[in-house]
């Protein structure tokens, strides 16, 4: 409980702003908002009330403004608008954010928004990435191709997880062919488990970003998220679930189309890969190469390219690109880089 000397009150009028489309129906805005704070709020006609702690009562107060903004300018609020003016008003030390107490998030603020978690929000950060993440909420089946740390995969698992939160699926299905890429599994220590796991660490890696350890083990022993190789997919019928395939480009034409006839109803997939790092012995055979024909133009369906333009990672990764792509155009010996 607050001390009566620790709350203060603000009152924000709404005149000439549609209550119900800024409340919500049956004020499910409201109780949104509600639950995500601890101050309380009151509506009384055309003024809201807030009263609560300093700190919360500004952040409500900016949430709100915010909300009259983006339906000021758009004619209407979604419960993710909502849901996502708050993760941006709560984050702290975010450059890429609106900071100051005049500005306002724009609809591409809000679209680029991935996910938020505890310590970072995740967010679309190039013209690339954007165009992906609108790709993979207008489609069930999208393709990304390009180079290392573009966020490919880091989005799409950002994505699954949002869906997973938002109750949109009810599991994630994430998947990797274990294709040796100059090592032998024969020889690698351990069961088969172990063996595998090496080629799965980076779909942990990227969940370990966006979930607290006690509940993604939680999930993970009830298989409400579930990393597999690909050959593992086979004869299953996958329903509310969100399937990534990642290095796609290691995947034959038949796993491929073993892997996107698994989708049962109200499920999704996506399928990263580098087209530039086939590891099968016959780089023709790659599924992520033939499939780009097979599909193409098919609705529903959607392929994404990435350049260098779209890296993230450290700024060497783009003058490394460049450096390979030079090397392998004044050099055939270079094919299989």
């Amino acid at each position: 409980m607050y001390g009566e000397k620790e709350l203060v009150e603000k009152k924000i009028r709404i005149e000439g702003v549609d209550a119900v489309s800024l409340l919500g129906l049956n004020d499910a805005n409201l109780q949104i908002i509600e639950n995500r704070f601890d101050a309380s709020i009151f509506v009384r006609g055309e003024t809201i009330t807030i009263r609560g702690q300093q700190q919360e009562v500004e952040s409500i107060e900016k949430v709100f403004k915010e909300l009259i903004y983006i339906l000021t300018k758009n004619g209407n609020l979604t419960t993710n608008d909502v849901n996502t003016v708050i993760d941006l008003v709560s984050a702290d030390g975010d450059p890429a954010l609106p900071k100051s107490a005049t500005s306002t998030f724009s609809r591409e603020d809000l679209d680029a928004v991935v996910l938020y978690t505890k310590n970072q929000i995740i967010k679309a950060k190039t013209p690339g990435q954007r165009e992906y993440l609108q790709a993979m909420k207008k489609n069930d089946i999208v393709f990304a191709v390009g180079p290392a740390g573009t966020g490919k995969t880091y989005l799409a698992v950002a994505l699954a997880v949002a869906s997973l939160k938002n109750n949109e699926i009810t599991k994630i299905v994430l998947t990797r062919p274990a294709v040796e890429a100059g090592e032998s599994l024969g020889f690698l220590p351990g069961d088969l488990k172990e063996k595998i796991d090496p080629y799965l660490r980076p779909l942990y890696d990227a969940l370990d970003d966006m979930i607290p350890g006690e509940k993604l083990r939680g999930y993970l022993e009830k298989r409400v998220i579930e990393i597999a190789p690909l050959a593992y997919m086979r004869g299953r019928t996958l329903n509310n679930a969100f399937v990534i395939l990642d290095e796609a480009q290691n995947a034959s034409a038949m796993q491929m189309k073993m892997f996107l006839t698994r989708l049962g109803p109200n499920s999704r997939a996506i399928v990263t890969g580098d087209v530039t790092q086939i590891d099968l012995p016959n780089r023709s055979l790659s599924g992520l190469v033939q499939i780009q024909e097979v599909l193409k133009g098919v609705e529903g369906i959607a392929f994404v390219y990435f350049d260098r333009n779209d890296v993230v990672r450290h700024r060497l990764v783009k003058d490394i690109i460049d450096a390979y792509d030079k090397y392998k155009n004044g050099d055939s010996k270079t094919e299989g880089i």
